[in-house]
């Protein structure tokens, strides 16, 4: 009796979808097809380290002028009381208005990163009006200067009036800090290739909220102690 022996089947290998690449004879994979801009979608620890590492340096420098403040006005007899500038409570909102701003734009950002129907001038237009209420926080600080000098406080006529020249300038200085990160991440965004990863975004926007809540301890501050 005959027994049929049959041929085992053939296993065939996947279909290669790459395309020889030209003048080696090698294979090459095809670039993937997205849309958006190119960009990183990263979450670097090492950025998100060095901003906390600085915000808790600019906290501990701030805690020890309020120590020295406390100390000077409790040590002495010369201490001298003056109204703050109503100046400042409108920078007050304008600083806390340009931080909501800056939250929707990274938002924005963000989206128009990763391909969404963001447009890129609707994100850069709220990166553009953070910048504009930043700038504008600053020079509602030195009109409250003005007026203070109008009556008569300067830096060194009393130990309450150098206080406060030195709470607001120091914030005022650390703003313009922010200010410049803005603008790095507004330069990083721009048309026609955007290098901007969303980490330094993300580390921007930390900074500058944490101006906004320093700023809010630094006024009622400055309202109990002047």
């Amino acid at each position: 009796m005959a027994t049929t022996v049959h041929e085992p089947s053939r296993i065939e290998s996947p279909r290669r979808t790459e395309r020889p690449s030209s003048g080696n004879g090698g294979w090459r994979a095809r670039p993937p097809v997205t849309g958006g801009l190119p960009s990183v979608d990263d979450s670097s620890p090492a950025s998100r380290t060095g901003v906390w590492v600085g915000l808790a340096a600019i906290t501990m420098t701030f805690a020890a002028f309020t120590s020295a403040m406390i100390v000077r006005q409790g040590g002495s007899n010369d201490w001298q009381h003056f109204t703050l500038p109503s100046m400042l409570y409108v920078s007050t909102a304008v600083l806390l208005v340009s931080s909501a701003v800056l939250e929707v734009a990274r938002k924005r950002v963000a989206a128009c990163l990763k391909g969404g129907q963001t447009s890129h001038a609707n994100a850069s237009s709220w990166l553009w009006l953070t910048m504009g209420l930043g700038w504008l926080f600053v020079a509602c600080q030195y009109l409250a200067w003005l007026s203070l000098r109008a009556e008569g406080m300067y830096l060194a006529t009393n130990p309450s009036s150098s206080f406060f020249y030195l709470f607001t300038g120091l914030h005022a200085v650390h703003v313009i800090g922010g200010l410049a990160g803005l603008a790095l991440v507004i330069w990083r965004f721009r048309k026609p290739l955007s290098t901007l990863r969303i980490s330094t975004l993300s580390t921007v926007s930390y900074y500058w909220h944490f101006m906004a809540v320093l700023w809010i301890y630094l006024l009622l501050l400055l309202w109990m102690r002047v």
